[in-house]
């Protein structure tokens, strides 16, 4: 793995505002991928590949990152990405919105990391439980979504987002099935590992 050019990657998706996963984020996570070396990731919400990426280095050999985008230009980015930083034999895109791609897949994975669109994240977890290993782990970025999820937040704008990862955190919180932690760091995520 190209590490100097995963810096420039990281450096240019900053400057232009681009969401990427936020180091202290990636620090629990590389953590979690470190303990479980995981065969199979999938991801929702590539971005330009950035997360993917990092995670890839956990993979265990001959492992692999199935990720979803629905941004064509992001798609194009994350392909060039993958390729400057050599790990596109680990990663593949499915280009296309994750609510329609889902149902389609019928892989079992070791880890899912949701970071795409906060108002389906529900549905996200319902399909991630359909694929997940019995001893699987589901990870939720941006759970706490700017402190609105956790405070009396009720503007319009964000209502539906708020709405749904306040569903999310319930689901995950009080299914029987799941053991589940959620940490402060960066603007919040979910650890849900399967426990049954």
């Amino acid at each position: 793995m190209n590490k100097e050019e995963l810096q420039k990657i990281k450096e240019y998706a900053l400057e232009r505002h681009i969401p990427i996963i936020m180091d202290d984020t990636l620090e629990v996570i590389d953590e979690i991928l470190t303990k479980k070396k995981p065969e199979k990731i999938l991801e929702i919400g590539t971005a330009v590949g950035y997360s993917a990426m990092c995670f890839s280095e956990y993979l265990v050999q001959c492992g692999r990152i199935d990720t979803i985008e629905r941004d064509e230009q992001r798609v194009l980015e994350a392909r060039e990405n993958i390729k400057k930083v050599g790990v596109e034999e680990k990663i593949k895109i499915y280009e296309g919105d994750a609510v329609e791609i889902l149902p389609t897949l019928n892989e079992q994975y070791d880890v899912v990391f949701i970071d795409a669109a906060k108002g389906k994240y529900p549905f996200f977890l319902e399909q991630a439980l359909r694929m997940l290993k019995p001893d699987g782990v589901i990870l939720a970025d941006n759970i706490l979504y700017k402190g609105y999820v956790m405070s009396d937040y009720n503007k319009h704008k964000q209502r539906t987002a708020v709405t749904h990862l306040r569903q999310y955190i319930k689901e995950i919180t009080e299914n029987p099935d799941l053991e589940t932690t959620i940490l402060e760091v960066g603007d919040g995520l979910a650890i849900s590992k399967r426990v049954k």
